[in-house]
């Protein structure tokens, strides 16, 4: 069992107050609108071109550009009330590209195309490029031979699941062709240099595309049609990762066929050879179209980022040479590169993600930072990587952050309160990038341990897969190993422990509730209750994901109902809030509605706090900071802390 070291006795003149009543500068309203999340990338010519949201704009996707080569100022590249998002699979990613100052994008308003010509004098007129109600684009990218752009289609159908395709729409007329259909979902679809040949991803139910996807190649015909598809890559138990053509016409990827995500590219003989090879991880799950850990600084140096043990790290390989940049930033993604640099978004544990760039000598510099810091550097709670036994003999992972105030202390005869989070997916992994969430409650006195449990990524194939048919047992499992092994070692109040998280996180949160005792309390965003609801009730990106965390359904409907929180609701005896946006094809609303009155007619306290304006996931400002004043206010009254709120 890790024990975590002692510190060192120092007189202190910070002044006790009890944990979780710690006054904090650091207000809802300011984590709101300080949480500027940096999207897609694309770099054309001198500019950089990125998608941030905007809380304070009722979470507008906002496209900017700035030059590359000086302090130019960030440009707004399309005005309010464009916001930049599609809504291909429901979580989007991919949403605009940009050739020779020619910008597409995705409206998420309408979910049609439209063209900007940044060449021209600003401001910039958008001319609407496509009319078709019954599409969504996603993963674009210009053809700039045949004037088109080349995406991921999807095409809505009544009662039934929508199609999904590879499409081309032309830059002219707007008319949407097929290039490729027949599989459930696509991905990367990727031109080389010469633009005859294109690369993309495809894969079918039930698999993810982390289990098993294919990468296939087609001959580009000169009137743009592609010949017959030939596999290169993938298989049913392989996971493919960001197809991509280097300058020269190679085509490389990433593949965990070792049992970690590794950079391949292909010979002329059609053999893949590693680039790297490694324990470590240098892909992320695809919930969202367009990303890219990799990249050619020149003809022979690439640019990538790898996750390993939770962490991700920067790496350049030249030739056969391999060598990580030594960096503070932990949390590293969408990586792009042109004119020998390398442009990504960043962040550690004293900084929010913001972006980087680094040349083919390592050199790194920040580029731009979205939003300036509201934390001292003394007033920020540094994360603790940690390891503990759970169950079956298996090892965990987390994050530990200890409360963390530049005027106040706890008693020394008390314990701090502690948050556990579950992150979601749960295909996923926890970020090691300041989080002002995580800050709003260290600041407060409480503990947060944010858990990696077995199902992560970040640690090679076999521990994502640990979770295959025991999704709400080990994850479970896991979150509440780490909090029982912090309560023994005497570094929180066993009474005092919460449980919190989203979506898939927020079933976890209910399973640790339902099925064990360790949490005194609980808040679920957007979460699971009912696993075969679910199933009947869902977006089809997600429709088949519970054949591999669950089983078969309804062939495994005894296991939908045995892991649903809703048929044992007789178990759950602890407080629990619920926050529920009101517009979430995800995870329906009637998934917490039920479960609320469920645990009412138990006499449970069960708040719900819904946003009608919301999906899934909360982008608007003042509906972050109402959720996170409503948690607070609850945590609060469960552990009876009494705060001078005039001060907080």
């Amino acid at each position: 069992m890790q024990r975590l070291p002692l510190r060192p006795l120092t007189v202190s003149t910070k002044r006790a107050v009890p944990f979780g009543a710690w006054p904090s500068s650091l207000g809802a309203d300011r984590v709101a609108d300080g949480s500027v999340r940096l999207g897609g990338i694309a770099l054309d010519g001198e500019y950089i071109y990125w998608v941030e949201s905007r809380a304070a704009e009722n979470g507008r996707l906002a496209l900017v550009r700035k030059r590359t080569s000086d302090a130019d100022a960030v440009h707004d590249v399309v005005p309010a009330p464009f916001s930049v998002r599609t809504r291909v699979h429901e979580y989007g990613g991919g949403a605009f590209t940009v050739h020779d100052g020619r910008v597409v994008f995705a409206n998420d308003g309408d979910q049609q195309l439209y063209c900007v010509d940044t060449r021209q004098p600003s401001p910039w007129r958008q001319e609407r490029l496509t009319d078709r109600s019954d599409l969504r684009f996603a993963d674009l990218q210009i053809d700039p031979l045949r004037q088109r752009v080349i995406c991921v289609g999807e095409k809505k159908c009544d009662e039934a699941e929508p199609e999904n395709f590879i499409a081309s729409v032309d830059l002219s007329s707007g008319a949407v062709s097929v290039l490729a259909a027949g599989a459930d979902f696509y991905a990367f679809p990727r031109l080389n240099p010469s633009g005859d040949r294109l690369a993309f991803l495809r894969w079918n139910h039930p698999a993810m595309p982390w289990d098993a996807t294919f990468l296939d190649v087609a001959d580009v015909a000169p009137d743009g049609s592609l010949g017959p598809a030939r596999t290169v890559a993938g298989g049913t138990d392989e996971s493919i990762f960001q197809p991509a053509w280097s300058s020269v016409g190679e085509l490389c990827f990433v593949s965990d066929r070792s049992g970690f995500s590794n950079l391949y590219c292909l010979g002329a003989d059609g053999k893949a050879r590693a680039l790297v090879a490694c324990d470590a991880d240098f892909a992320t799950p695809l919930w969202v179209f367009g990303l890219s850990t990799y990249a050619w600084l020149d003809e022979k140096t690439v640019a990538c980022i790898l996750q390993q043990s939770g962490l991700w790290s920067l790496g350049l390989l030249s030739g056969t040479s391999f060598e990580t940049v030594a960096t503070d930033l932990t949390e590293l993604g969408m990586l792009f590169a042109n004119h020998g640099r390398a442009f990504f978004v960043g962040g550690s544990a004293a900084s929010a993600p913001a972006l980087y760039a680094v040349d083919a000598r390592g050199a790194i510099a920040l580029f731009h930072r979205p939003s300036p810091d509201v934390l001292a550097e003394d007033a920020v709670s540094k994360p603790s990587p940690i390891s503990f036994p759970t169950s079956g003999g298996a090892v965990a992972y987390g994050l530990l952050y200890q409360p963390c105030h530049p005027d106040c202390e706890g008693p020394a005869s008390e314990r701090p309160p502690l948050l556990v989070i579950s992150h979601g997916g749960p295909t996923g992994s926890t970020s090691s990038a300041l989080s002002l969430t995580t800050q709003f409650w260290t600041s407060r006195g409480f503990a947060v341990l944010d858990v990696n449990y077995r199902g992560s990524t970040g640690y090679g194939r076999a521990y994502r897969k640990a979770l295959d048919g025991q999704w709400g047992i080990f994850d479970v499992d896991d979150c509440v190993a780490g909090a029982r092994m912090l309560a023994e070692q005497g570094v929180v109040d066993s009474k005092r422990m919460a449980i919190r998280g989203s979506s898939a996180g927020g079933f976890t949160v209910l399973c640790a509730l339902t099925f064990h005792d360790a949490f005194a309390a609980g808040a679920s965003y957007y979460g699971v209750s009912d696993l075969e609801a679910l199933a009947k009730d869902t977006h089809k990106f997600e429709s088949r994901y519970l054949d591999t965390l669950i089983g078969p359904y309804p062939e495994r409907r005894d296991l939908y109902e045995a892991r649903s929180p809703i048929h044992a609701t007789a178990r759950l005896r602890c407080p629990v809030i619920f926050f529920q946006g009101l517009e979430d094809r995800v995870v329906p609303p009637a998934q917490a509605e039920n479960m609320v009155a469920a645990l009412r007619q138990r006499q449970i306290e069960a708040p719900l706090v819904t946003f009608p304006d919301e999906q899934h996931g909360f982008r608007r400002k003042e509906n972050i900071s109402r959720a996170l004043d409503a948690e607070l206010a609850f945590y609060r009254q469960i552990f009876r802390i009494v705060a001078d709120v005039a001060n907080d």
